[in-house]
């Protein structure tokens, strides 16, 4: 990831993006490999980690409601990061949290009420000022759009585009959402049972050449003309069903079975290369991406 830019991730539920944030943030336990973090390697548990290796990596939750404490005012909410991570106390503390309810675009007056008080986009906004509190150098955004109605999710969107030009903040966004990675990202990796099936710009991915899944994906995506369902349930990746089970596996690729190009015995035995094109568009499949845009 490249600081100031947004990578979004990803792929249908069971896909490994959740699990990837967690991992990321310490809340789970890696089964292999390292974090690295500014040429830092990460302890791979949340207790082993420096306050500051804490501060740097923020998360906003899919859920708000879930994720504030429903006894807990706003004051109580944002002020808890900037007490535990900067020491801050009495008054400096107060100013501090007034200048993050005007970065999120609420006024003073919220400081003292309770989240049942708050509508969801309000809500939202006071999980975006926790994070910012800590003044974070990486912000997990995991579904951060999904449960609040299209307007509002639109506004929460342009405010995390405010604050990222303006704080220079680096944002991992995670998606199931085509249109809200189109209009938020800079690079993007789509994920599958854990693996990666394709990333690079989000200029590179959206266009052909597409990984099957990728392809599949895009074809889930409604559009606003008469007849684009029936054209879409008569495709091939219709037929591989965008709501079957993802499964893990160790062998071949795990889109295999579900995969409207797949190479009998090939695909189920064998590991994907991962291939790099000159754009720095990687795609981890059997075929070139020359059969692939066929």
């Amino acid at each position: 990831m490249e600081r100031g830019q947004t990578v979004a991730v990803v792929g249908e539920s069971g896909s490994g993006k959740s699990t990837l944030a967690r991992v990321i943030t310490g809340l789970l336990p890696p089964r292999s490999g390292e974090i690295l973090f500014l040429t830092e390697l990460l302890p791979p548990a949340l207790a082993q980690r420096s306050k500051q290796q804490l501060r740097k990596v923020q998360m906003i939750y899919q859920l708000p409601d879930v994720a504030l404490n429903p006894r807990q005012s706003v004051r109580d909410v944002i002020g808890r990061p900037l007490s535990f991570y900067l020491g801050l106390r009495g008054k400096e503390r107060e100013r501090r949290i007034i200048e993050l309810l005007e970065q999120i675009e609420l006024s003073e007056h919220y400081i003292d009420r309770l989240p049942d008080e708050l509508s969801g986009g309000e809500k939202q906004r006071i999980c975006i000022a926790r994070a910012l509190a800590a003044e974070p150098e990486l912000i997990i955004c995991d579904e951060v759009t999904s449960a609040l109605d299209t307007i509002v999710a639109k506004a929460i969107l342009d405010l995390l585009q405010r604050l990222q030009q303006e704080l220079r903040l680096t944002y991992l966004f995670i998606s199931h959402n085509l249109d809200t990675v189109a209009s938020i990202a800079d690079q993007v990796v789509v994920l599958y049972a854990g693996r990666v099936a394709e990333k690079g710009s989000k200029s590179a991915v959206f266009q052909p050449p597409f990984h099957p899944y990728t392809r599949l994906l895009l074809s889930s995506v409604p559009e606003m003309r008469q007849g684009w369902l029936e054209e879409t349930l008569s495709t091939r990746e219709a037929k591989a069903g965008i709501a079957r089970e993802v499964k893990i596996t160790e062998r071949g690729c795990p889109f295999a079975e579900r995969c409207p190009v797949a190479i009998p015995d090939i695909c189920e035995n064998n590991r994907p290369p991962l291939q790099t094109q000159a754009s720095g568009h990687v795609l981890a499949c059997q075929h070139t991406p020359e059969i692939l845009l066929k």
